[in-house]
């Protein structure tokens, strides 16, 4: 996997960066093959030690036109403050010494363990990046679907697509562009970025059956400190009320025209530059994109390369499968 540059870091680059034995790295590039989010999303270490602080410019000053011998009012922008907490994924492996010592190779054992366990951390990150909400419940971060779940009161009511579907089995397609400036992850100051992984050796599991029993066994610590900041709201783009029952690939009857609708999110985007933009999307809609694309005339699906890897990409931007993205997300009005 490639670096990228220090000014947009992802996960991966952090990690390296912070831990030169490259224990670590190697947990993040087995995160990364199961999900490609944690290899786009740019993460930096946040500014409090239980999240980040941001100033965000809310208002620009009015300029004026003055006329000769006129006056010129001063002015001056707005600017608000928003706080991001991190939250704390933790999970322990503990596995029986006799059955990982059972084929001679004790470690490829317990690494095949560890998968299995970083996988869940994994999924477990994804739902919450995009449902997470601290209102109902405070241990969590609060992802991108609570903030931009309005498409009548707040600011970035603007950014909010809808996709015509009604009932509880829609789904959304999101376009974010990761930036430093615009939307990233983060992770406590003064800690290390990354999911941590702690070997704790040999232990005796006291009361392993219930009765009082004892066993002799290997543990894994797993801790994840991590949060989610949007420093400009309009670098996110969300496509909802997409109704998955009414999808069709010739876009006929109620069904959503998700390119259309691909399109407007584009267009939305200050300026593409600032980040690195990516659409994300289940697999049932990415399918049903592929396939309206395949009975339009104009196609803008393409595969590209990024990083090294070939990736589908509609009018440049990749498009990527995040099955944390529900069919059952409730109709936002």
């Amino acid at each position: 996997m490639a670096t990228l540059a220090v000014t947009n870091p992802t996960l991966a680059d952090v990690a390296k960066a912070t831990d030169p034995d490259g224990k670590i790295a190697t947990v993040v590039e087995i995160l990364n093959e199961t999900n490609d989010i944690l290899s786009d999303m740019t993460f930096m270490e946040g500014n409090l030690p239980t999240g980040h602080r941001s100033s965000v410019r809310t208002g620009l000053p009015a300029p004026t036109w003055r006329k000769l011998y006129g006056g010129v009012q001063p002015a001056k922008s707005t600017i608000v403050q928003v706080t991001d907490t991190t939250g704390m994924l933790e999970a322990y492996a503990e596995i029986d010494k006799a059955l990982a010592d059972l084929n001679d190779n004790t470690s490829a054992f317990r690494m095949q363990e560890d998968k299995a366990f970083i996988e869940g951390m994994n999924q477990e990150f994804a739902d919450t990046l995009f449902y997470g909400n601290e209102g109902t419940a405070p241990e969590e971060f609060t992802g991108f679907a609570p903030r931009y779940n309005d498409i009548t009161g707040p600011e970035n009511a603007d950014n909010i697509l809808v996709g015509g579907g009604s009932g509880a089995d829609n789904t959304s397609i999101w376009l974010i562009a990761w930036g430093p400036n615009t939307v990233h992850g983060i992770y406590p100051k003064g800690s290390k970025g990354g999911l941590q992984m702690t070997d704790k050796g040999l232990v005796t599991i006291e009361d392993a059956d219930g009765s009082g029993g004892r066993m002799e066994a290997y543990r894994t610590h797993y801790r994840w400190d991590l949060g989610l900041t949007i420093r400009d709201w309009r670098y996110v783009v969300r496509i909802c009320n997409v109704d998955v029952s009414a999808l069709t690939k010739d876009k006929s009857g109620s069904s959503a025209d998700l390119t259309d609708l691909m399109s407007q999110a584009i267009e939305l985007l200050p300026a593409a530059s600032m980040g690195r933009p990516v659409f994300y999307m289940n697999r049932n809609t990415r399918s049903f994109v592929k396939r309206q694309l395949a009975n339009s005339t104009n196609v803008h699906l393409s595969m590209d390369e990024v990083g090294g890897k070939r990736v589908l990409a509609f009018d440049g931007i990749p498009v990527k499968r995040c099955d944390a993205l529900t069919n059952a997300e409730a109709t936002i009005a």
